[in-house]
């Protein structure tokens, strides 16, 4: 496989994983502020119950898509690094070639 091929994978993947990772902090921005809005709101609840014995409880969140989102960012920030690292050997061997070739 020519060097030219293997470093424009390595960009290629790179790329890849930048949009994995801006993919990734949108959806725990939008997880977390849809987590505020319903802790606002049942504070209000609370606020407006009748009684201080009417406990009213939050709403269940839905803290798996804020789970798999760290996953996913987790996953996309080791393919940047997996494909940094493959960029980098294949400046090295390239700079390889040139000191030989020289």
């Amino acid at each position: 496989m020519p060097i030219g091929d293997v470093l424009n994978n390595g960009i290629e993947g790179y790329n890849r994983a930048s949009q994995g990772i801006e993919r990734a902090t949108a959806e725990i921005n939008r997880a977390t502020i849809s987590e505020q809005d319903e802790s606002q709101l049942a504070q209000q609840r609370q606020l407006q119950a009748a009684s201080p014995d009417e406990a009213v409880t939050a709403p269940v969140s839905q803290p798996a898509k804020i789970d798999e989102a760290l996953v996913n960012l987790k996953v996309e920030e080791f393919n940047a690094k997996a494909n940094t690292q493959s960029i980098r050997t294949a400046d090295e061997v390239l700079g390889t070639l040139v000191d030989i070739s020289v």
